[in-house]
């Protein structure tokens, strides 16, 4: 918690308390309060007790060793790509997704006072990355800093003339900032994914009145030879499975081979999920399934 700036030491005081006395409905999140993330957990479930998180580590290992049930974790964003590195993070966290929950994304610009010509913004990379047209119009210098709210909370603990921050409005009201300029996002259809992360695994059931479309990630390597990824991926196409998402990514400084990063729609206990799977595993060094859960966004046809 002393990484957090002074102003949100208190409320993440508070929070802490509450989400560790009820670890049932705690629900661990990257980031101060006020941040996106803090917005994605009290709508994604009303009935929790959001737990502020230094580092995205830090929300990941509040689940995995007790100190509240799940965590929610932004992983994509729509105009500026992969947030968190979730291929390196779950695989020894132990821990599954079960659900996800997408949210529409406003940056918001956020200074001590109304009058004084702003010359840097500081928040999250990725705030950054998705209001870039926006700073540059305006002559904005960026600054990195680990979260959204963060930034807003330093900006209102240092009082430095010129300095702004790029958060919700939410931050500006816990904090006690001046919104300059709201909506900043170079896109207004600017959305997150975030997903949910719990110690166990849940099974969506296949049929009956709760069934619905579902989701399965997974992690896999290839092998190092011609056409390794055609042949790995063939068993999707033939037996119609959609798959939603392939990210590949480096582990290591070998450069021997690559592993990926996977959604589809549909889950293990499917015969044509199962068919696929069986060639994925055998085209491939491993595979790890990283959970199945409920579609939360339509992925194909009309929206």
């Amino acid at each position: 918690m002393d990484n957090f700036p002074l102003p949100a030491r208190r409320l993440v005081t508070e929070m802490t308390e509450a989400a560790i006395a009820d670890p049932a409905r705690g629900l661990a999140f990257q980031g101060a309060p006020g941040a996106n993330s803090h917005l994605a957990a009290v709508r994604y479930d009303p009935q929790s007790l959001p737990l502020p998180c230094f580092s995205f580590e830090d929300a990941i290992d509040a689940v995995r060793d007790g100190t509240v049930a799940r965590a929610i974790i932004p992983i994509e964003n729509s105009l500026h790509g992969r947030v968190a590195d979730m291929h390196f993070l779950l695989p020894e966290s132990g821990l599954w997704i079960v659900d996800e929950y997408f949210q529409f994304i406003h940056h918001c610009l956020m200074t001590v006072d109304a009058d004084t010509p702003i010359t840097s913004a500081a928040s999250h990379p990725q705030a950054l990355g998705q209001c870039r047209h926006y700073l540059r119009q305006h002559g904005i210098t960026p600054v990195n800093y680990a979260d959204t709210a963060g930034a807003a909370a330093l900006v209102a603990e240092t009082g430095e003339p010129g300095a702004a921050a790029i958060a919700p409005a939410l931050a500006a009201e816990l904090y006690g900032l001046v919104l300059r300029q709201e909506n900043i996002e170079d896109s207004h259809d600017n959305m997150t994914r975030f997903v949910v992360l719990s110690r166990e695994p849940v099974t969506p059931p296949l049929s009956g009145d709760r069934s619905g479309p579902t989701m399965t990630s997974f992690l896999f390597e290839v092998k190092n030879v011609p056409a390794a990824l055609y042949k790995a991926l063939g068993g999707f196409a033939t037996n119609g499975i959609n798959m939603t998402k392939l990210e590949s990514y480096q582990r290591g400084g070998s450069f021997s081979a690559t592993e990926f990063y996977m959604d589809i729609e549909g889950m293990p206990g499917d015969p044509a999920v199962d068919r696929a799977l069986s060639e994925l595993i055998f085209h491939t060094k491993w595979v790890r399934k990283l959970g199945s859960y409920r579609q939360a966004r339509a992925r194909t046809g009309e929206e």
